[in-house]
């Protein structure tokens, strides 16, 4: 399994690492669930650490005072074998991944203060998925919330079972405290916590009435503008990958992409070659969020240079997706890796937007729709939306724009 998502040196140190065998059979456990390449590194990295720090053996307990010691150890600078001591975030993660895998092992010590995290996450994510329906993103978004809390009570060692309205309270004032969070990131934590504790009281995990207590801290939709870049920063954005290298003909495409369809980071990952239909000038996305798939016509220039990268610039033999590392190991990008081939990209040109570069990219294209006079009901159905009030957001960037707009569409909104 080490070898499936790790360069061989890296491969080889985990599998020379006690536990080995033990820790690859959960990853694989992990991966037939659906996990992506990227947390199964994070998991396996985290028990990696764990083994090393612990040296835990068949038939020894660990409590949570342990894996909480050898989470101190790891996140300082010597314990990482970095310059800097790793984040609360990263620290409570690593907590949860090793707890889980020892979950799973069975060799948690069963003193009340452990939550088999892993149970419940997955009968949660199984709901989701298939009951709801929701999309692998959204289901992702859910279950990280819930594995976060789930984390933090069983660092106050209260079961599940004995929870309080106090104890949640506790947990998501703590985090307004840190100050960390925005609002906006407290407003839909609370409310897919109230999510979660809805499910764990009808499966009776929990004592009923708690999640109707749950009170998501105010926020208005358009109280934050969407974080979108000028168009004469697309245009520039555009003239700065006209090389003829591998890397600009496919950075090319995946940009075209971005800016004239507006697409997430998500849909462009998960292009296939399949999707494309040359003839009739059709493109097929498949939409995570709204959980459908969505008709484009593909216009020239995309078209173009879609084309220009498949025909001089694609590696072969390493299956449908569309768009590869330009580098070995030759593998399909995901959604980091298309991520950070936007943020670099705009970085050069002198534009910085932080960890959203390609959602900057989605921005700027609906902007762009409103500026032309699209009706708000256009917009959404470029953008894949579900929900009008998705799509209301962008009315705020320019209001005195939109009452000009005769074609304006605002029964949408009511």
């Amino acid at each position: 399994m080490f070898e499936e998502i790790f360069l061989p040196p890296a491969a080889a140190k985990h599998r020379n690492a006690p536990l080995a065998d033990l820790r690859s059979g959960y990853l694989l456990q992990l991966k037939a669930g659906g996990a992506q390449r990227s947390t199964l590194r994070k998991h396996a990295n985290a028990h990696l650490n764990l083994v090393r720090l612990l040296d835990p053996r068949d038939g020894n307990r660990i409590s949570l005072n342990d894996i909480e010691t050898a989470a101190r150890l790891w996140a300082n600078p010597e314990g990482r074998r970095s310059d800097r001591k790793a984040t609360s975030k990263a620290k409570q993660r690593f907590i949860s991944h090793c707890a889980e895998l020892l979950h799973h092992l069975g060799w948690i010590e069963p003193d009340g203060a452990i939550q088999p995290f892993a149970t419940e996450l997955n009968v949660y994510e199984t709901w989701l998925r298939k009951e709801r329906g929701l999309s692998p993103e959204t289901v992702h978004g859910y279950c990280r919330t819930a594995d976060h809390f789930l984390t933090r009570i069983a660092v106050r060692g209260v079961l599940i079972s004995a929870l309080a309205m106090a104890d949640i309270d506790d947990i998501i004032g703590d985090e307004h405290r840190r100050g960390v969070w925005s609002r906006r990131t407290l407003h839909d934590y609370a409310q897919r916590l109230r999510a979660f504790i809805a499910f764990a009281e009808k499966r009776q995990w929990c004592c009923p009435g708690l999640a109707a207590g749950i009170v998501a801290p105010g926020y208005r939709a358009d109280e934050v503008l969407p974080k979108g870049i000028e168009r004469n920063d697309v245009e520039r954005l555009l003239a700065s990958v006209r090389g003829g290298r591998i890397v600009d003909l496919r950075d090319r495409a995946i940009l075209m992409l971005f800016v004239s369809y507006g697409l997430r980071v998500a849909e462009v990952a998960g292009l296939r070659l399949d999707d494309f239909d040359w003839d009739a000038r059709l493109l097929w996305v498949r939409c995570p969020k709204p959980g459908r798939t969505q008709l484009w016509p593909l216009s020239q220039d995309v078209g173009q240079a879609i084309l220009d990268y498949l025909q001089q610039g694609r590696p072969t033999g390493y299956g449908r997706a569309v768009f590869f590392t330009s580098r070995a190991p030759v593998r399909p990008l995901d959604r980091k890796a298309l991520g950070k081939i936007v943020r670099d990209r705009l970085a050069v040109i002198g534009v910085v937007t932080g960890r959203r570069g390609p959602h900057a990219l989605r921005h700027a294209a609906a902007q762009h729709l409103l500026d032309r006079g699209m009706s708000m009901k256009v917009i959404g159905d470029f953008l894949g939306h579900r929900n009008p009030s998705s799509t209301a957001i962008y009315a705020k960037v320019d209001l005195p724009a939109l009452r000009e707009v005769a074609a304006l569409d605002l029964e949408t909104l009511l």
